[in-house]
């Protein structure tokens, strides 16, 4: 652990973060592409990921190193949290870049969107929960990033319960009413201009958000947090749609009605956001205590059983009304809506693996109140660790190659290069550390 974390720390990070991948040789860097040697990612696997496992390695060591380490990523948020109390997806450490943002200390300029689209905020907020307890709320700089980033998503939940995409500022006040059809024909609608202000569940928002919530909630001595997560779990009960599309769609507007958000992306039930609609409100259940948010389960379920496609998986949109699997041709920025599946975009998730079996699995331990997911056997945990510890090479690197298979942030490797991966140097440290916490039980 100490070889891998000290080689990551001292030679990877620049101003305590982290992009997703690397060459071997640290001269080329990727975040949601190319990454300058100024710019660190928030975007998970990016600084929160790599900080939240030297967290790990230090409860399960008490070795200050990976403190230290973790407040250093917690540093590097801290500088490019937006003055709206969030983050968006990188920091911009050159106050020139041409990414350069808001920042709350003054040193940044242009856009001020906090953002919740794929863990952006959530992350970098669960880490500084953390790095806030294990400095016993007495790192100033750390606490007050907290605070005024908790404050910030708290004003950005809607009166239902929902939350945009991204805010700028407190979020205006709509009227409380469940989700419908559009009474118009999607199909001619306009695209939402600004999609991203409206009700939000695309890339799984709702339980990234009950997740950071619960944290809060479980730290902080602060009413505020249960309840938002009994309003957040309205919202979703409230979100799904009517009888026979039991599912969810990936945004709404003020009528509760799905919408277009980019041009790829239609009103439709939604395959995946299903899934995570489902999985949020079984951790809401068990954090809750509240049986309600079980009600919607089992439709939901018997709705994604119907739409599965002939190879198990499940289509990224189903149409409106008919659960017709729902795709997209382009023709350079031209995208138009096709049932034929044979000629997809390749830049795009338009299928996704069915996890009914193991949601299945965890409605019925919700239900039973059996804890979920059980722990490994320490056995388990030993098997990790040894494969582990003997992927390590000379050098104290995890070193990946790229087997073709579409890595996030699309870095442009040929078969066979070798990487480091952010992803797998925290999930290798988080693997080790609780093997050894798994120890002391």
């Amino acid at each position: 652990m100490q070889t891998a974390a000290t080689y990551y720390y001292q030679q990877v990070a620049t101003h305590g973060g982290y992009v997703y991948h690397y060459t071997p040789d640290l001269q080329v860097r990727w975040g949601e592409g190319r990454a300058t040697p100024s710019q660190v990612w928030v975007q998970p696997p990016g600084t929160p990921t790599v900080g939240m496992a030297y967290l790990e390695a230090y409860r399960a060591t008490d070795d200050p190193f990976y403190l230290q380490a973790a407040t250093d990523a917690g540093l590097a948020l801290i500088y490019g949290q937006l003055q709206s109390g969030g983050w968006t997806n990188m920091i911009e450490f050159d106050p020139l870049g041409d990414r350069v943002a808001q920042y709350r200390n003054g040193r940044g300029g242009g856009k001020n969107y906090s953002s919740l689209d794929d863990d952006q905020t959530t992350a970098a907020l669960r880490l500084m929960i953390a790095l806030d307890r294990a400095h016993q709320f007495q790192h100033p700089a750390i606490h007050e990033s907290v605070t005024v980033a908790l404050e910030a998503l708290l004003q950005a939940q809607f009166p239902n319960g929902g939350f945009p995409q991204v805010w700028d500022e407190p979020v205006p006040n709509r009227p409380v009413v469940p989700a419908r059809y559009p009474s118009h024909d999607w199909r001619d609608e306009g695209r939402v201009k600004n999609y991203w202000d409206m009700y939000t569940l695309n890339d799984n928002v709702t339980g990234n958000v009950a997740k950071t919530l619960a944290g809060a909630a479980r730290v902080y001595d602060d009413p505020r947090y249960p309840v938002a997560l009994q309003q957040l779990g309205d919202f979703l009960c409230l979100a799904q749609m009517p009888k026979p599309q039991r599912g969810w769609a990936q945004q709404y507007n003020e009528a509760m009605e799905p919408i277009w958000a980019r041009k790829f992306e239609p009103p439709a039930i939604a395959g995946d956001e299903t899934q995570e609609a489902v999985s949020t409100l079984l951790s809401l259940t068990r954090f809750t205590g509240e049986p309600r948010f079980l009600e919607p389960i089992p439709e939901a379920m018997a709705w994604l059983q119907r739409v599965r496609l002939p190879d198990g998986q499940l289509a990224r949109y189903y149409e409106l009304r008919t659960d017709r699997p729902l795709y997209m041709t382009r023709d350079g920025d031209r995208y138009s809506l096709t049932y034929d599946d044979s000629n997809l975009p390749s830049h795009y998730g338009w299928k996704t693996a069915a996890r009914l079996d193991a949601l299945a699995a965890e409605f019925e331990a919700t239900k039973a109140g059996v804890a979920y997911p059980p722990l490994p056997s320490q056995a388990a945990l030993a098997e990790q660790a040894s494969a582990v510890i003997q992927s390590l090479d000379p050098q104290g690197r995890w070193l990946s190659r790229y087997d073709g298979q579409r890595l996030v942030g699309q870095p442009k490797f040929a078969v066979g290069d070798p990487y480091l991966s952010s992803q797998v140097f925290a999930d290798h440290l988080t693997k080790l550390s609780r093997y050894l916490r798994g120890l002391s039980r």
